[in-house]
């Protein structure tokens, strides 16, 4: 059961859907794991919650 996480700033959701779709075919192609037991997790941070070299990305 492969279960990939993408953590990145909020998108829309049609690219949610792509990207869901994309990651999907891959982990199938490659790993020959089910489609219906592949799982992607988006979980969307605020750019005032993701800091790079000490500084907020919303600066």
């Amino acid at each position: 059961m492969p279960v990939v996480r993408v953590t990145m700033w909020p998108r829309p959701i049609e690219q949610k859907r792509e990207l869901a779709k994309a990651i999907t075919d891959a982990i199938v192609r490659i790993a020959k794991a089910p489609p219906d037991e592949t799982y992607v997790i988006f979980e969307d941070i605020e750019k005032e919650n993701w800091a790079k070299s000490g500084t907020l990305f919303e600066e």
